[in-house]
């Protein structure tokens, strides 16, 4: 270990923005005075109608988190089914596929930008099939496109978990124009975060009172009955009072990331171990997340432990797969791509108070233990 490299506090993967306090208390001393604190009250309605002009949508619903929004998406679908989905994704995805009384039908992933791969989905179509359930892993966006190409063909719905992909756009559309629904989360560790928090967008607007019932224990806003089976997912006034205020300061938020980006590149580009993912074509991104490749699994592990010492925790996002889980009877072997990709990755510190130097300091201490693990293994081989 080199004890020059350590950091004197922890750094993680990810750290919350927060905004000024006394911002966040100006917001919610409306609150106060209108004694109204869930609900659909004046600020959540404030922020559904900013949000709507953000992410150019015109029929959205805010949820207490991203979970219970892709949830209550999955079971507007209605009855029981199979949903083409990915392994390699965080385990919510596949939670609520299967809270939503559907089983997911696991396809491999694409090895550039570890999304599901279109040009195999059609294999896994049959007559039980109900929807396509694919993942803007890491804010890229999948290959929408082509995905809507096939769910015409066979008349899926589309529901994206674009929980990383707030603020995307492709080809100058809002990552919001393609599927069915859209979920994004609003944890307070994503690039755009109201403490908690998830929205659904979508297409058919008649949808809206659906899902106004289903998160509201299935209460019909028309008469006294219980319609629908519902559950309790409303977002709150602070929450969305918080969101009201990092929405101010979110095109900022994403320009100090993509100077991050950079600086990541610039640095990573000349350890010959390591592979990064390149920004796309046509793209605008929302740097959610830095993820690299290590070259191998071994080393992989490697530096996952030994970057600790530094005071540096990395996280083997996403690992294991999802289709490795114990509490399911799924076989990862079915999936090799993601399988290899889950077993060689690793998320670095992405956030917008991370300093030029903080990234340095965190590139040489890969580099670093690197060429310790390399010395070890041509040590075991001579």
């Amino acid at each position: 270990m080199n004890k020059e490299l350590k950091f004197d506090e922890q750094v993680n993967v990810t750290k919350p923005k927060l905004p000024p306090f006394q911002s966040y208390v100006e917001k919610i001393k409306s609150v106060w005075d209108s004694n109204w604190l869930t609900n659909n009250g004046p600020i959540h309605e404030e922020f559904k109608q900013k949000l709507k002009t953000y992410l150019n949508s015109e029929n959205i619903e805010l949820f207490v988190n991203g979970h219970l929004a892709l949830e209550t998406a999955l079971k507007t679908l209605g009855g029981k089914g199979e949903v083409i989905t990915t392994p390699f994704t965080f385990a919510s995805t596949i939670h609520a596929i299967t809270n939503a009384g559907l089983k997911p039908v696991f396809c491999d992933i694409e090895p550039e930008n570890f999304n599901i791969d279109s040009s195999l989905l059609e294999q896994h179509i049959t007559e039980h099939t109900k929807a396509i359930v694919a993942v803007h892993v890491f804010g890229y966006p999948c290959d929408v496109y082509k995905i809507e190409e096939i769910s015409k063909k066979y008349n899926l719905k589309v529901i994206y978990d674009a929980a990383h992909a707030f603020g995307v756009t492709v080809n100058g559309k809002s990552i919001t124009d393609f599927g069915d629904l859209s979920m994004f989360s609003m944890h307070a560790t994503k690039v755009f975060h109201s403490i908690e928090g998830g929205i659904l967008s979508f297409k058919n607007r008649d949808l809206a009172e659906t899902l106004k019932s289903m998160k509201n224990f299935g209460i019909n806003s028309h008469n006294d009955d219980i319609e629908m089976i519902g559950t309790n997912a409303k977002l709150n006034e602070f929450q969305a009072a918080m969101g009201l205020i990092n929405l101010k300061s979110i095109d900022e938020e994403i320009s100090k990331r993509k100077k991050i980006y950079s600086i990541y590149i610039r640095h990573l580009k000349d350890i010959k171990e390591i592979a990064y993912q390149a920004e796309l074509e046509n793209i605008a991104h929302n740097y959610s997340y830095f993820p690299i490749l290590v070259e191998n699994n071994k080393l992989r592990d490697f530096l996952f432990e030994e970057v600790k010492k530094y005071n540096l925790n990395l996280r083997k996002y996403f690992y294991p797969l999802c289709n490795d889980f114990s509490c399911y009877d799924y076989d990862s072997k079915q999936t090799p791509v993601a399988k290899d990709i889950s077993d060689r990755i690793l998320a670095l510190p992405m956030y917008s108070d991370l300093k030029e130097e903080a990234i340095v300091k965190i590139i040489k201490i890969i580099e670093h233990e690197t060429n310790i693990f390399n010395k070890k293994m041509l040590s075991v081989l001579y």
